[in-house]
């Protein structure tokens, strides 16, 4: 997808990877609409774009709830006049033994991660299906191929992202509209609180800076991939995890005593 005036949904603009992100887009040529939950991290984002800034718009929403979702899209109507990309960045990650999770967070998990996505995307979808152009842009995770104890709710929110983007993709083959899924490992961001880091590093579990991962973003939207695994020898894994996952649990169950000594010091939830 040509990236130079763009009209571009960015749902989760103002995290780690998602503020990286949007100064790719400006600096493409890009016309953004960035949508984050709360106006202060609006207001840290600003200030983090400098003078290109004022190249975008802005809308504080939590796409948890339909009026806001709807807000985000009528923005993008009023502010771009449509929306020929649509990027599904936003996310919440939980490192906890999943017994020990609330169904509250369990749920929000699933509903941010995925259910959220998969809505905008719905509402979106007719103004693409007419212009018989466009891109749908979802951020998923390699937990999302391979599934990892302690981030259950996490990998299953993750999978299930993976599955709606290769459906969705199937089903719209031939329209003119493209479904891009991209997959980064470990990044260092505030999602991550110090537990994660710390057994990271006793697991060698690696992170990339979130604005590698953007710049791999922005290629990805670019070629119009269908997929993309950010991060090796991860993405392997996750190939190795779809055709011989026996292999990979075998693997995984020698972390386990470590990932719930960590998970039981503090995790998210």
């Amino acid at each position: 997808m040509k990236l130079e005036n763009a009209r571009v949904l960015l749902v989760g603009a103002a995290g780690g990877i998602g503020r990286h992100l949007a100064r790719e887009l400006l600096k493409a040529g890009a016309r953004p609409c960035l949508i984050a939950l709360r106006e202060q991290e609006l207001e840290s984002l600003r200030d983090f774009l400098g003078d290109s800034a004022s190249q975008a718009c802005y809308l504080a929403a939590d796409v948890t709830d339909p009026d806001a979702r709807q807000a985000c899209i009528e923005m993008a109507q009023k502010q771009l006049g449509g929306v020929d990309i649509l990027i599904n960045l936003a996310g919440i990650n939980a490192f906890a033994c999943y017994e020990e999770q609330s169904p509250e967070a369990i749920e929000r998990i699933m509903i941010v991660n995925s259910i959220a996505p998969m809505l905008i995307t719905h509402a979106l979808l007719p103004q693409m299906l007419k212009r018989r152009k466009g891109q749908i842009v979802n951020i998923g995770s390699t937990f999302g191929s391979i599934g990892f104890s302690c981030f259950t709710a996490y990998s299953t929110s993750k999978f299930a992202l993976r599955g709606f983007s290769q459906a969705l993709r199937r089903e719209l083959a031939d329209t003119g509209i493209e479904v891009t899924y991209i997959a980064p490992r470990g990044v260092d961001t505030p999602l991550n609180p110090p537990q994660v880091h710390a057994m990271a590093k006793e697991v060698k579990m690696a992170f990339d800076k979130p604005e590698v991962v953007a710049s791999e973003i922005l290629e990805a939207i670019r070629k119009g991939s269908k997929e993309k695994y950010i991060g090796f020898p991860e993405s392997l894994f996750a190939r190795i995890n779809g055709i011989f996952p026996g292999v990979v649990d075998s693997s995984l169950r020698k972390q386990n005593p470590v990932m719930r000594k960590y998970a039981t010091t503090g995790g998210m939830d």
